[in-house]
């Protein structure tokens, strides 16, 4: 069985706590197994490289390194701000995660 988390790829967040705290970004991708998330244009490290035909200049190049989801707090599509999410029914009995700030759904 599959862990509940309340981040999706695609979503926006903001970063709660830590070194990149305040930072605002999109989730690229969630690993579910260590709860841990890539947030586009957070906690960038510089990893060390040698020409490939990747990068045949080599160097020294920035990357996103995974945050834990329990740092994150999804932005609230109605006023831009970090909101909890939760879940219920829509009119068409189908499940969904809305705001708890301003109870707008979430897609």
């Amino acid at each position: 069985m599959q862990k509940k988390i309340h981040v999706k790829k695609g979503d926006s967040v903001m970063v709660i706590t830590g070194e990149s705290k305040g930072q605002k970004g999109r989730v690229l991708e969630v690993d579910r197994d260590k709860n841990r998330a890539i947030v586009e244009g957070v906690n960038l490290v510089s990893k060390h490289t040698k020409p490939n035909s990747k990068a045949p200049q080599g160097g020294i190049l920035k990357k996103e390194a995974p945050v834990h989801i329990s740092n994150l707090m999804l932005i609230d599509p109605a006023s831009g701000k970090p909101t909890r999410i939760g879940k219920k029914l829509n009119e068409k009995n189908k499940l969904v995660r809305y705001s708890k700030k301003s109870g707008e759904e979430i897609k």
